[in-house]
């Protein structure tokens, strides 16, 4: 089993996060929110949690985006940036916040958008032919939000097998037993192993937030590439809550990782983490030399704990 570009804070380029630190240590009275890995990544120019905030500025860790809200009601003096990294599972709370502020005429309040959604990397990485997959175990969270229909064309265009898991080992396990019985039977599809919580049509509500607020683009991933329409942000019409937008953010792009890191080949499911020279290290959880050890869905931060247990 080989994990893939499961990951919203791995797979956001660099050139995102340094955007993150100009924007906080260039630019006075301004609170950047965000989630608690986001500050841990490291770039050329450091890390969120190692940066210089401007003067009155500083770097404040949330559990949500209305907790970012929240800040800017109480601090009006302050610009508020919620720095939001995510699949289709978190995206949507996020553009509703920022909906919410604009509702509100919050003119402090505004997002820095790492939105990614995960059918068009599916695409890439099988278009790619690097490796050979026999077959797809698709996250159950995302799923709720988007059902089925999505990844109809992995069995359609390139006859791999899937199914929809949940995450506990009896999920996990339904899942690849799935996966087997499309293999023996030479009949490729999409099944739903998860449908205690996942329907075919997944969430209409949470998918109508997505046309509201937000539209596709060609987005660059780490490891990957760009790829065509696997990005969302903010339409037009809600520049004033988007942060791209309001302080003229260009995040750079060609930022290649850190000397001897392979968190991209990790994400493209070419190299176990363990097969890193870095692995175990000098890159381990507490001293991360790139993403795939420090966030939690990591495949390096993964590994390198349940190896330390098996020892």
């Amino acid at each position: 089993m080989i994990s893939g570009p499961g990951c919203p804070v791995c797979i956001t380029p660099d050139g995102f996060h340094e955007a993150a630190i100009r924007l906080v240590t260039e630019r006075e009275n301004l609170i950047l929110a965000t989630f608690g890995d986001m500050t841990r990544v490291p770039t050329r120019h450091g890390s969120l949690q190692s940066a210089v905030p401007a003067p009155g500025s500083r770097i404040k860790v949330v559990y949500s985006p209305e907790e970012a809200l929240d800040i800017a009601r109480r601090d009006q003096d302050k610009d508020v940036v919620f720095f939001g990294a995510g699949f289709e599972t978190t995206i949507p709370a996020i553009a509703l916040t920022a909906g919410k502020a604009r509702e509100e005429q919050r003119t402090n309040f505004a997002v820095l958008t790492a939105f990614w959604i995960i059918p068009p990397p599916l695409r890439a990485i099988l278009s790619s032919g690097e490796i050979r997959i026999t077959g797809f175990l698709y996250p159950g969270h995302v799923s709720a939000i988007i059902g089925t229909a999505p990844y109809e064309f992995v069995a359609r265009e390139f006859g791999r097998p899937g199914a929809i898991t949940g995450f506990e080992p009896g999920d996990i396990l339904l899942g690849v037993r799935s996966v087997l019985r499309q293999l023996r039977d030479g009949r490729p599809g999409t099944a739903n192993e998860y449908a205690r919580v996942v329907r075919p049509e997944g969430n209409p509500a949470a998918r109508a937030v997505f046309e509201k607020f937000l539209e596709p683009y060609d987005a660059l991933w780490r490891g990957l590439g760009r790829i065509p329409q696997s990005g969302l942000r903010f339409k037009p019409a809600y520049a004033e809550v988007d942060a791209a937008v309001k302080y003229g953010l260009r995040p750079a792009e060609g930022i290649e990782d850190a000397p001897g890191c392979r968190c991209g080949e990790v994400l493209r499911g070419v190299l176990a983490p363990p097969d890193c020279k870095l692995f175990g290290r000098t890159c381990t959880p507490e001293s991360p030399h790139g993403p795939c050890m420090v966030s939690f869905e990591g495949a390096c931060f993964v590994h390198h704990r349940y190896e330390q247990r098996k020892a």
